[in-house]
């Protein structure tokens, strides 16, 4: 295990849906995303001004960052709502990845100063994920600037309000599994969730989560935790929950 930073340290995390629905410009006409929007935005305003982020990329796609230079745009989903990863990005808008643009979406709106995308794999297996997830909590900032941890992924794409077809009736046992290892700061039920089963219910925040578990467990200390917001409002289970230090 890599050795816990001595100077900037990770002490507060939060995770949030990668979920285009959080984006207003994205539904007009609808409230349907109220509830999960507010819920993100008040969850991600408790860090501090940087933050590092871990989203999803496609399976098979090797580890990658998106710096807190760029600039990324909605435009893909409906709506060209450019959204800098950083206050004083002066970089024209890109396609980015979708946990990228929904990190500078939610960095905007609760303003804060900047956030870099660390994206893993969605298929990648646990072990890598416990990798990335020692390697922030080793990472060391000679500054010492505080900076927090947003992870940002969606529960199941399955559940029972989902087209019909879709819905599986294992979805809702998972997400409150999930929903339950969230609320208890409990990384080990993290990594314990099976990468198979996430995969058969599309699971998009499967690895970012396990991730999340690999860096509490290796910053040894006690975690607590606050589940904000969990529910499926369009047949995909959203969570946003707090982690704190203590």
């Amino acid at each position: 295990m890599l050795p816990v930073a001595s100077g900037r340290v990770i002490s507060c995390a939060v995770v949030v849906p990668a979920a285009p629905l959080l984006v207003p410009e994205l539904v007009p006409g609808t409230r349907l995303a109220d509830a999960v929007r507010a819920a993100a935005v008040d969850a991600a305003s408790r860090l501090p001004s940087r933050w590092i982020a871990v989203g999803a990329g496609p399976a098979g796609s090797a580890p990658a960052t998106v710096e807190a230079d760029r600039s990324g745009t909605f435009r893909a989903f409906g709506a060209d709502v450019v959204v800098p990863l950083d206050v004083n990005s002066a970089e024209p808008p890109e396609d980015l990845p979708l946990p990228a643009l929904v990190a500078a979406w939610l960095r905007v709106r609760a303003g804060s100063r900047s956030v870099r995308v660390e994206l893993i794999a969605e298929d990648a297996s646990p072990a890598d994920c416990v990798t990335l997830g020692e390697k922030l909590a080793a990472s060391d900032d000679p500054a010492g600037d505080p900076v927090g941890l947003l992870v940002v992924g969606d529960g199941s794409a399955r559940r029972d309000t989902a087209p019909p077809g879709e819905e599986d009736e294992r979805a809702q046992g998972f997400d409150a599994a999930v929903a339950a290892a969230l609320a208890g700061a409990d990384p080990q039920a993290l990594l314990d969730i099976d990468p198979a089963l996430a995969d058969e219910l599309r699971v998009a925040g499967r690895a970012p989560w396990q991730v999340l578990g690999g860096f509490a467990r290796a910053r040894g200390v006690t975690w607590h935790g606050e589940l904000v917001y969990s529910d499926a409002p369009r047949g995909v289970g959203y969570h946003v929950a707090c982690w704190e230090a203590g």
